[in-house]
């Protein structure tokens, strides 16, 4: 009896430190956006082909979607940007932002400057 509460405690104690989620490497420590909390799309791309993600920091694209891109990488990151993808039915897919290779979209719609320098965090690169 006396090892179950032992057990039981430890389990306990160890339950609000455990994460759902993962903290994954970062990309980069910088990033471009169109103001200070990258909330703004810099422009509108089209997937030029299908992109598998290697892990949850990057989304699936398909050939032909359309994606609004909230922040371009810089310095080592510079081959990637963040955005979420904008099916061709709203709905059909969920909304969610992640990154993806600038190689494999063509900007079609500039909509702001990407002028804003932001710090990445640790947030940006967290898996669920």
């Amino acid at each position: 009896m006396p090892c179950t509460i032992w057990v039981a405690i430890a389990v306990l104690l160890l339950l609000p430190t455990s994460e759902a989620g993962r903290q994954m490497p970062k990309l980069s420590d910088k990033k471009l956006c169109a103001d200070s909390e990258c909330s703004h799309p810099i422009l509108i791309a089209r997937a030029l082909q299908d992109y598998y993600p290697g892990d949850c920091r990057f989304i699936p694209i398909r050939q032909g979607q359309l994606i609004y891109v909230y922040a371009m990488l810089k310095d080592r990151g510079n081959l990637f940007w963040a955005g979420s993808v904008q099916d061709s039915y709203y709905g059909q897919q969920e909304a969610r932002i992640g990154h993806f290779p600038s190689s494999v979209v063509e900007e079609t719609h500039p909509l702001m400057p990407a002028s804003t320098e932001v710090k990445t965090t640790k947030w940006d690169f967290y898996c669920n």
